[in-house]
């Protein structure tokens, strides 16, 4: 930008740092929505964790040259909003996807998630996930799971010990009470006798 007006340049700072505070940025198209569905859309990603905003796109593209988006710029055709995402990618992307299923206008075009761009399909795949706390127990379950079996196999060596010396117990116990008896010394028989 050759002189770039003093109101553009802060606009430009405002989304390089959006870009690079939020944990994830995901992309949509808008054309068609009306200003209430809009106003609708902007109260439901803001109760999931995120901001929709509406910049110009050559605004967002110095933005993301400045932070080295690649894939970015190709996303930003045509308008665009962009769901700076706080708190939780997943939810975020969950709440646009139910958006978008009521208004087939909203279309998920890409995003960011870290420092690595996404492409429509990933961003969207971003709603099949499950949430974080579902991850964070199915994790904690596949460490315990090892353990769990490790204190069975523990647990199993004394009671197997005790099964077998029981049923040596009832095994002598069960046959003749002389076989039970220790043996005694006995004089062989006299030839002859």
């Amino acid at each position: 930008m050759d002189n770039p007006r003093p109101e553009k340049v802060a606009v430009v700072a405002e989304v390089r740092e959006r870009l690079s505070a939020a944990g994830a940025t995901i992309l949509t198209e808008y054309r068609g929505l009306k200003v209430a569905e809009l106003a609708q859309l902007r109260r439901n990603v803001r109760q999931a964790g995120g901001d929709y905003r509406i910049y110009k796109n050559t605004l967002v593209r110095f933005a993301a040259r400045d932070l080295g988006l690649d894939g970015v710029e190709e996303l930003l055709t045509g308008p665009t909003a962009l769901t700076f995402v706080d708190g939780d990618p997943v939810e975020v992307a969950k709440a646009l996807r139910e958006y978008s299923r009521a208004n087939p206008a909203l279309v998920v075009k890409g995003g960011v998630l870290g420092a690595s761009a996404l492409s429509a399909d990933e961003a969207r795949a971003l709603a099949d996930v499950p949430p974080r706390p579902v991850l964070l127990a199915r994790l904690a379950g596949g460490l315990a799971a090892p353990l769990q079996q490790f204190a069975g196999l523990l647990q199993a060596l004394p009671r197997n010990l005790a099964y077998g010396l029981q049923a040596l117990i009832d095994q002598r116990s069960a046959g003749s009470p002389a076989a039970a008896a220790p043996p005694t010394e006995t004089t062989p028989p006299e030839e002859g006798a």
